[in-house]
């Protein structure tokens, strides 16, 4: 027998919920506010670390730090997406350039060009329903009316996903991979399979306003010593974010630097054991 659904609650009644498992608040006011603008539902996730097995929370455990971790994990997710943002952009790239040079504007949609475990059907009609659902882009219409809905690979691979350029990777030949491993990205092909697919699923997370702070990844990134259950967790995925970076000195501006000053923004409220941070991460984090 299933339970019953939850009736609604009142922003008051939410609060109330909150203190009678043990969270204590400096200004009801303001909790009230912050619950009127984050689904009470989100927002209980982040209580989770501070949680015990009968559901109340640890001593000590105010909503004050709750949401200062919330807003720590919503800028964090912000510099990550516009890491992978330029991953994907420089991907997408480096494989239409790569797969064109190769086996021509539109060897992309020859099953030969891949390895035989690539669902080439499969394949065509993920891109058909790309086509479909930009079909008023510009460059689309352009290239259904002058060349007759043919699209050359470094067109194409612009309506790609990031699930379809990692698949895209996956499925080239293993010589192919090697050669786009090694001269690309300075890595094995196992490597770069390992770390398209965990990008992949950090980038819908990101794109979906999903919690990165204390939660554990489906996927752990090869390449990397990893231990445990922390293996799962941020940290590790992080890596597989920088080592596809392409660019140094940008990462190191523009990601690590506003990185670091949010991990100091937040240092009263955040616990690197959280997301497996190790006391020394900006040094590997950062890019040689």
């Amino acid at each position: 027998m299933t339970d019953p659904i939850k009736n609604p609650t009142t922003y008051e009644q939410q609060l109330a919920k909150l203190k009678s498992r043990g969270c204590t608040t400096k200004d009801d006011t303001f909790c009230i506010a912050v619950l009127k603008t984050v689904n009470y539902y989100r927002l209980s996730a982040y209580f989770l670390p501070f949680k015990n097995s009968d559901d109340t929370y640890g001593e000590g455990t105010s909503f004050e730090q709750v949401f200062n971790i919330y807003e720590f994990d919503r800028k964090l997710r912000r510099i990550i997406f516009s890491a992978i943002e330029e991953i994907e952009v420089f991907t997408r790239a480096a494989f239409a350039y790569f797969h064109a040079h190769k086996y021509g504007a539109v060897g992309y949609l020859n099953e030969k060009n891949y390895s035989v475990k690539h669902e080439h059907e499969k394949f065509k009609k993920l891109i058909e329903q790309e086509i479909h659902s930009n079909r008023n882009l510009p460059f689309v219409r352009h290239h259904a009316q002058k060349y007759d809905g043919m699209f050359p690979i470094w067109v194409i691979i612009e309506l790609f996903t990031f699930g379809m350029l990692s698949f895209f990777f996956a499925d080239l030949n293993t010589q192919d991979q090697k050669e786009l491993a090694r001269t690309v990205f300075h890595s094995t092909a196992n490597n770069i399979k390992s770390w398209l697919r965990c990008c992949t699923d950090l980038r819908n997370i990101c794109a979906h306003y999903g919690r990165l702070y204390y939660r554990n990844f489906s996927s752990v990134p090869a390449g990397f010593e990893t231990q445990g259950k922390d293996k799962y967790k941020l940290w590790t995925t992080l890596r597989a974010v920088k080592e596809l970076y392409h660019d140094a000195e940008k990462w190191n501006e523009s990601i690590l630097k506003p990185m670091v000053q949010l991990f100091k923004e937040y240092k009263n409220d955040i616990d690197l054991t959280h997301i497996a941070f190790p006391s020394d991460w900006v040094d590997l984090l950062t890019k040689k």
